[in-house]
């Protein structure tokens, strides 16, 4: 999987140098802070605030970027760092994305190159996303993970030498229904997350552990909520983006309030 990287780092160089002698280049720099980070209705870093730094450079239809979110306090510390590449055609209907996730840990082993599906920290997930028209403003997701640490499928047949160890990986699959709107200068973006990957369960007769599944303990809707956002004005020349989302996960019965700034 070194080569992945490579092949990462490769085509960022491509377009970098690329950027050099085009006009229709893009290079983005930014953070978000969040009162707490929620992706996909699971809750990262226990209930405190998150910087989310990212930047990305776009060239015609083609985006490569480097996201992260690091908490601000708690008694969890969580730390993440992604990088990604996006392809969006058909006249803009379908993107495209590779995403490769890492989470590093204090005091923990790093290894960032440590690609090998049985000991590596990061996870890859592709995804092709509908981005909707503006007669049909609709959104469809589909993301499965593909490689790495994702939920390991642990073998469950206790005359196995192999019992209760990893076995591979869960591709576990996401889908998310999306629909935006606007009410005077607040816009509205209104969502619903599926895990469609149901985990393997304990087996207490056998002393089978089961596995933890990367969107929870079940499939079914697992983020249900909607996101809030305007431009507050502070001067006549300078705005603040600013949001609130409210998010639910029926599958861990839980919900959360988030609200976010832009830089």
């Amino acid at each position: 999987m070194k080569r992945i990287l490579v092949l990462m780092i490769g085509l960022f160089l491509m377009v970098q140098g690329f950027a050099q002698d085009s006009k229709g280049v893009e290079f983005n720099v930014g953070a978000d802070l969040m009162s707490r980070y929620v992706w996909r209705g699971t809750q990262f870093g226990g209930a405190s605030p998150s910087l989310q730094p990212s930047v990305s450079l776009t060239t015609n239809n083609f985006e490569i970027g480097f996201w992260g979110a690091y908490s601000l306090g708690g008694v969890n510390p969580y730390q993440e760092f992604d990088l990604y590449m996006s392809y969006t055609f058909a006249k803009g209907l379908f993107t495209a994305t590779v995403t490769d996730y890492f989470f590093p840990e204090d005091g923990g082993k790093y290894d960032y190159f440590d690609y090998k599906e049985e000991s590596t920290g990061h996870i890859l997930e592709g995804s092709l996303c509908f981005n909707g028209t503006e007669k049909f403003p609709i959104s469809i997701l589909l993301a499965m993970n593909f490689h790495g640490a994702d939920a390991k499928k642990i073998v469950d047949d206790p005359n196995s030498s192999n019992f209760n160890e990893e076995d591979g990986i869960q591709y576990s699959t996401y889908v998310e229904l999306g629909y935006s709107c606007s009410l005077k200068d607040v816009n509205f973006d209104v969502f619903a997350g599926i895990n469609l990957t149901k985990p393997e369960e304990a087996n207490l007769s056998t002393g089978y552990l089961g596995e933890a599944g990367f969107y929870g303990s079940k499939a079914g809707v697992v983020n249900l909520g909607f996101t809030a956002s305007k431009e507050v004005g502070i001067t006549d020349k300078f705005s603040l983006p600013v949001s609130a989302s409210v998010i639910a996960n029926p599958v861990a019965e839980t919900v959360f309030f988030v609200f976010g700034i832009s830089l």
